[in-house]
């Protein structure tokens, strides 16, 4: 059996350039990658198999990425194996912290050396951007800036360790939702990306923390207010920078010695954990 870590992510930044010829949207985000992980158990099989705990609301067939994973990876190694997959969640699901798109890329590690299939690391990327825009990031994870589709990826020095506060408030927000409005009101605020990247690479953290931003919040908030009632409350206390990740609805705060008491919300789930180095 193998065992691999399917880490969450957060977006440190999220702007969209434009509407690609595609259909996708062309975007540009810095990403970084959270201790916070599902845990994916992987055994040889002979034919695919999907045990999920800790979220029984979600699919175990083709409407599963990790399931869709063991698909690509046999369509691209031209191979018909099995795969007896036990996906233990922790991630929050439609959060904005990419649990599906993680744990795609968990199994994509995890069937290389379960089968000892000497994928390269780019040959695992191929596969991922099969699956989904958040996949290839998840392959590798750290500080990376993503682009085109979110496929295509530039790793960034690595973040220091700093304590993360996760709020998810009650409610979903679709991805495909939050794309359309912010198409049909699109904001004219964009997050400084280079200069962004420039301040991080100087590790002038608390400068590139007040530039932090993410062009769907605005419209995610139309959805859930929630989100800017939990955003004021972590800057209330102290946190270092707060915004939400990805497309929502996960706000997550930097924020030293946070006292998990002071949560009182019964609308939404707290998570306490640390930013992540790379994880191949």
């Amino acid at each position: 059996m193998v065992t691999e870590f399917a880490r969450a992510k957060i977006n440190l930044t999220l702007d969209i350039l434009g509407r690609r010829a595609d259909g996708f949207h062309e975007v540009s985000m810095i990403m970084q990658t959270l201790e916070l992980a599902d845990i994916v158990e992987i055994e040889k099989a002979d034919a695919i198999t999907l045990k999920i705990s800790g979220n029984d609301s979600l699919p175990a067939d083709e409407n599963n990425l990790a399931f869709r994973a063991v698909l690509e990876v046999q369509k691209f190694c031209k191979k018909n194996f099995g795969a007896s997959i036990n996906l233990i969640k922790k991630i929050p699901s439609a959060a904005g912290l990419a649990g599906g798109s993680s744990d795609a890329a968990a199994v994509i590690r995890g069937l290389n050396l379960l089968y000892d299939l000497n994928l390269s690391v780019d040959e695992m990327l191929k596969i991922a951007a099969k699956i989904g825009s958040d996949v290839p990031y998840c392959i590798i994870g750290g500080t990376c800036l993503a682009t085109g589709r979110g496929e295509i990826l530039t790793r960034l020095d690595d973040l220091e360790i700093f304590d993360v506060v996760l709020i998810k408030p009650r409610g979903e927000i679709s991805t495909a939702w939050a794309y359309k409005t912010y198409d049909e009101n699109i904001s004219k605020v964009h997050p400084p990306t280079s200069e962004i990247i420039q301040l991080l690479k100087e590790k002038n953290y608390d400068a590139a923390f007040k530039k932090f931003s993410n062009v769907l919040e605005p419209v995610a908030i139309q959805k859930i207010p929630a989100i800017q009632t939990y955003k004021k409350f972590l800057q209330d206390n102290g946190a270092k920078v707060a915004m939400m990740s990805g497309s929502g609805s996960t706000v997550f705060a930097f924020a030293e010695n946070f006292d998990a008491e002071k949560f009182n919300f019964d609308d939404a789930q707290i998570f306490i954990t640390k930013t992540f180095r790379k994880v191949i």
